[in-house]
């Protein structure tokens, strides 16, 4: 049984600031790389930032500078903190765990939790 449950999603105003979490049960946590990825109404899903289990980082260029990714390994939680935020960063959010050969291969989703950027 695995479970990625998202929360810390809603309605904030341009400028403003954000905290989003994803808590895991039902895999080895630390094996995991753990993404959160975002997907507004009539586009694509899209990557927002990443972290593997080696502590490697990455970010989609339209939030680097706003938006910080990290993971406690211990809590099995990887969170988002978002700063700045602009209407465009509207879409319902998704928390991601994969991992790859050597390990057994496994992809899990999350529900989605939305997130709105409005005045």
């Amino acid at each position: 049984q695995v479970q990625l449950v998202e929360s810390g999603g809603g309605l904030v105003q341009p400028g403003g600031s954000l905290r989003l979490s994803c808590v895991a049960s039902g895999i080895i946590f630390s094996d995991n790389t753990m993404g959160w990825y975002r997907q507004a109404p009539g586009k694509e899903r899209e990557l927002v930032a990443s972290i593997t289990d080696a502590y490697i980082i990455n970010y989609a260029d339209s939030v680097k500078g706003r938006f910080t990714i990290s993971r406690d390994n211990a809590k099995s939680t990887v969170s988002l903190q978002m700063y700045s935020l602009k209407p465009e960063d509207t879409a319902v959010y998704y928390c991601n765990a994969r991992r790859q050969p050597p390990r057994l291969q496994t992809v899990s989703w999350g529900q989605g939790i939305q997130v709105t950027v409005s005045s």
